[in-house]
Order: structure tokens, then C-alpha cells, then sequence
């Protein structure tokens, strides 16, 4: 969905300066920036969901209303890991589902946003570590390139080669912490300062904003594509008229 709804922008004469991808949706980016193509993006999304699956149940995530400083103390407190970092105000941890139950409590008491994230695996953690090896062989034959746009990595925080993103690449991706604030403040360095989440709905919008609006002299414009129950081409017609009025010129 998140490849199409790319297409349609450029469609509208919307082209992307650069690409950022939080997670699994990094898959999308990278193809997207035409380091992977269509079919080794579908193979890596899809055979890497099947592996999780194998050993999900017992795990979880929690996005919290804190920074990481704060939030790597409850994770150390509850034995969980830091997952992503989407904003200077915004932390997902991730760990067994019994710890994330505590931290709940903990943050109910202490009058602490947090709210579960509704899957049942611990992602960007060291739960991911027992599939290394099946991750690797199952991606092997990916041939990632060079792309013609460039993409910044919230895995390493600024911008990765295309021909980079190999097998091991979407393990770590998996594995580790999703720097998601960092590569945003990475590609506001080049001048960027609008941002279009594609998406069939946005969830990253707000720590975009979050991560902008503590940058100085930038007048950001951010953006979503589709909302939820909102999905037909008037909805994105409507996105599309949405960003001419804030200055992003379209293609009649």
C-alpha cells in the first residue's frame, strides 16, 4: 500500500527530495528510493512477518510519553529495551508482555501517557536474536542497489547506501533501536523542511511535529496521505490539495 500511495504522489507531480522509513516501513522507503526492487521488498516484508510469527505470543510493545533518558530508566526498571525513539518526547519500549503489564501500571500511577502497541512480539529487541539465522538465509537472495533517491536510515541515524541493504542490514533493522528522531533531524540538515507520511494512516505525523518543532528557524509542513476509514481517491485528492495550499507544487 505504502509503494503505491508513492506512486500516486509522483502521479501528482509530488517527487521525494530524500525518504525516511520507521521499522517495516523502512521496506517501503527503500523501495520507494529504488535500492530494493518491488519483488525483493515484498520478499523481505513478507518472509521476515512469517518468522515473527513463528515466535510471537509472549511479547509486546509500549510507546510512552517520554524522552529516552526517562524511559531507558523504566526499562532498566522493568526489564525492558528501547525500541524507538520517534521524538524528543516519545520512546516505544519493547520486552515480555508480564513486563510491559507492570510498566503500565507504573505509568497509570504515575500519570504517564502509555499506550500498547496491539501486537503480541517484541520487535527491536533481543528477542529478534534467536531468528537471526533463518532471517539471513530466507533474504539471501536480495540484490539491493543503488537507488536514485536518497535514503536516510532510522537504523544508523542518517543516509545508507542503497547496495547496502542486504540480508544483515534488515536483520538489524529488525534488532535493533528504530533511531526515528535522528533521521529526521538528519534530513532537515539538507534543507528539507516538508515531510508527507505514506501511509493508509498517519501515525507518525505527531513525532514528526514533535522532532521539528524543537529545530529553530524551520517552518515545517507535515502531512499525511490517507486516514483510517478514509481510503478512496477523493481522500487522496484531498491530501493532494492539502499540500498545494502549504506550497508543494503538483503537476496538472
Amino acid at each position: 500500500v505504502m509503494v503505491s500511495l508513492a506512486a500516486q504522489w509522483r502521479a501528482t507531480g509530488v517527487h521525494p527530495t530524500a525518504v525516511i522509513g520507521h521499522s517495516q516501513g523502512e521496506i517501503a522507503a527503500a523501495t520507494v528510493a529504488g535500492a530494493l526492487s518491488l519483488s525483493d521488498g515484498a520478499r523481505v516484508v513478507a518472509l521476515r512477518s512469517q518468522l515473527i510469527a513463528q515466535y510471537a505470543g509472549d511479547g509486546g510493545m509500549a510507546s510512552l510519553a517520554l524522552p529516552r533518558t526517562d524511559a531507558e530508566h523504566a526499562a532498566t526498571r522493568f526489564g525492558l529495551e528501547v525500541a524507538a525513539v520517534n521524538s524528543p518526547t516519545t520512546t516505544v519500549l519493547s520486552g515480555p508482555a508480564h513486563a510491559l503489564d507492570q510498566l503500565t501500571a507504573w505509568c497509570d500511577e504515575h500519570d504517564i501517557r502509555c499506550r500498547r502497541v496491539p501486537v503480541d512480539y517484541a520487535s527491536h529487541s533481543s528477542f529478534v536474536d534467536i531468528m537471526h539465522d533463518q532471517l539471513l538465509e530466507a533474504l539471501a537472495p536480495i540484490t539491493p542497489v543503488d537507488g536514485d533517491v536518497p535514503l536516510y536510515s532510522s537504523l544508523t541515524a542518517g543516509l545508507v547506501p542503497g547496495s547496502d541493504l542486504d540480508a544483515q542490514y534488515w536483520f538489524r533493522n529488525l534488532r535493533h533501536t528504530v533511531e526515528f528522531e535522528a533521521a529526521t533531524r538528519a534530513v532537515t540538515e539538507t534543507g528539507v523542511s516538508a515531510f508527507i507520511e505514506i501511509s493508509p494512516h498517519p501515525v507518525l505525523t505527531l513525532p514528526l511535529q514533535q522532532t521539528l518543532q524543537d529545530l529553530p528557524d524551520l517552518q515545517p509542513v507535515v502531512l499525511g496521505t490517507l486516514h483510517r476509514d478514509h481510503g478512496d481517491p477523493h481522500d487522496f485528492s484531498h491530501s493532494a490539495a492539502t499540500a498545494y495550499t502549504h506550497g508543494i507544487p503538483l503537476r496538472p
